[in-house]
């Protein structure tokens, strides 16, 4: 079941996980979950792509300029990239996760 939230309950939420005590009991059912979450998180990342074709591609292009700091560049981009598509499908699958079980509530 999907909720609208308000951009300021969003930040609220948010700010929240920062109290380390109310991220603790989140971070245990993610490591209770570990494993599967982490065959999730692969399957949706080579299915949007990363994974595949344009992934070699884009290491390849990243390792393709001549001089070491153009390449040491293009290697710390396309790693910022992969991490920020990672988290991103991290939080969509950690979203639905919660979903999940607030409806089992």
């Amino acid at each position: 079941m999907a909720h609208d939230f308000s951009d300021a309950e969003l930040e609220a939420a948010v700010e929240a996980l920062a109290e380390r005590d109310r991220f603790r009991e989140a971070e245990s059912v993610v490591a209770r979950a570990a494993p599967q979450l982490q065959r999730i998180l692969a399957q949706a990342l080579e299915s949007g792509g990363w994974f595949a074709e344009s992934h070699d591609e884009a290491v390849r292009r990243a390792l393709e300029p001549p001089g070491e700091e153009e390449r040491r560049a293009a290697v710390r981009t396309l790693l910022a990239e992969e991490t920020r598509m990672g988290m991103m499908v991290g939080v969509a699958v950690g979203w639905a996760l919660a979903e999940e079980l607030s409806a089992k509530e």
